[in-house]
């Protein structure tokens, strides 16, 4: 059994190529249908999709990771080159060990974080549903959510990480001398948006308010943090009230323009507005970056500030990495034994054949009323000739050379000495 993967991520990839790949929870279902119509539907699958990567797993009897890659690359509606040059193909016991290292945050922009486990989790649930996850990749997860809890609970991996969310606060307090005189708007209501809103409430900020296209969301919200609700059609009439706009949508096109921030900027004389934009494929348009009077940061932006103390948790990185290594040694010799299960069952319905024969001669033996003992002794001599029978063979028969081969094997499985 093969298994490999196919991805990109922060480090490998631009934002905007990031963009044409990344897919809503809702929309990995349907586009896993497509890739293994475009494989196999005999091959496994899990696709993982966050703000930081997009990544394909796969699993099957020979590897296909060329057709992955050039599915993906129509997809994205780049050419296959294109994407080959940002991608990164892995194969066996390192696609385990990648999936591993994700699931325990050693290969997130912030070191640690915890929330990717919870995207795994999600992508692996969704793989199941569909259909998509078998035996192979179904070990494969569940042995790296394994690996993230011990890491997790025997390292200090995930100690005093800065996560997206605190490192947009710190960039916000450098900007405004006090949090608790600016209003902020958040667009979207999603965990990203809810971790956001968490950070900047607790600098009591003047006004807080939730723009989501359902409200009801929206309101839950804004409940939690005594804010007011928007529709996000109102957005652009109403941006010009916010200090700072925090947005993280699932919106495949920008949903603020360039536009409708020049017009926010001069109903505000021009006073600074700062913005974040989490989201891949952006919320915000790029241009809006070049305005004078706007410090917008994207989700790469934000890289140098989160990898503050990085250097602090490089000990617990390599005690996680053994924990690692260990999984991934275990998940080899897993795939290394599924390989012989064909035989065994071969083995095992063999001899249910033989056991099942020689019962059926028993049991005449004892209808024709000889005696037990009689029985017993054919029954048990029946079973061990049928079983001798294929090494006597070897035995008597062939060169002198297979014979040796035959009398070295018979010796190791039959004359064994138990400890």
């Amino acid at each position: 059994m093969a298994v490999w993967a196919l991805g990109i991520n922060h480090t490998t990839a631009p934002l905007d190529l990031r963009g044409r790949f990344a897919y809503a929870i809702d929309q990995v279902e349907p586009t896993l249908r497509s890739l293994r119509e475009s494989l196999s539907r005999r091959h496994e699958a899990t696709i993982l999709s966050t703000c930081n990567r997009t990544e394909i797993y796969c699993a099957g009897e020979h590897s296909d990771a060329e057709r992955t890659l050039e599915w993906l690359a129509r997809s994205g509606g780049v050419s296959p080159t294109l994407l080959r040059s940002h991608a990164y193909t892995l194969h066996d016991g390192l696609a385990a060990r990648h999936a591993f290292r994700v699931a325990s945050g050693l290969d997130s922009m912030v070191l640690g974080e915890p929330q990717i486990l919870g995207q795994m989790k999600d992508a692996v649930r969704v793989a199941n549903q569909a259909g998509a996850l078998g035996t192979t990749l179904n070990q494969l997860f569940q042995r790296s959510f394994a690996v993230a809890k011990e890491v997790r609970s025997s390292t200090e991996i995930g100690a005093h990480s800065i996560s997206m969310a605190a490192a947009a606060v710190r960039l916000a307090s450098q900007l405004f001398e006090d949090l608790g005189k600016t209003r902020i708007l958040f667009v979207g209501a999603g965990d990203m948006i809810e971790l956001a809103a968490t950070h900047f409430a607790a600098r009591n900020p003047k006004g807080i308010a939730i723009a989501n296209r359902t409200l009801e969301r929206g309101e839950r919200l804004a409940t939690r943090f005594g804010g007011e609700v928007m529709k996000l059609a109102d957005l652009p009439a109403r941006l010009h009230e916010f200090d700072a706009v925090i947005s993280c949508t699932a919106s495949t096109l920008p949903i603020i323009g360039l536009g409708a921030v020049e017009r926010a900027l001069k109903a505000r004389k021009h006073r600074p507005m700062f913005m974040v934009d989490l989201a891949v494929p952006r919320d915000i348009e790029p241009e809006v970056k070049a305005l004078e009077d706007v410090y917008l940061y994207t989700v790469d932006d934000l890289a140098s500030v989160v990898q503050t103390g990085h250097a602090n948790r490089q000990a617990a990185v390599a005690q996680a990495e053994a924990i690692i290594d260990a999984g991934v040694q275990s998940f080899l010799h897993w795939i290394d034994q599924r390989g012989s299960v064909p035989l065994i069952q071969q083995l095992n319905a063999q001899a249910d054949e033989w056991r099942t024969l020689e019962l059926a001669r028993a049991r005449k033996m004892l209808a024709k009323g000889e005696n037990i003992d009689a029985v017993l002794e054919a029954l048990s001599k029946g079973l061990t000739q049928k079983m001798l029978h294929g090494a006597m063979a070897e035995l008597h028969g062939g060169d002198a050379s297979a014979r040796e081969r035959a009398s070295s094997a018979i010796q190791h499985f039959f004359l064994r000495k138990e400890r």
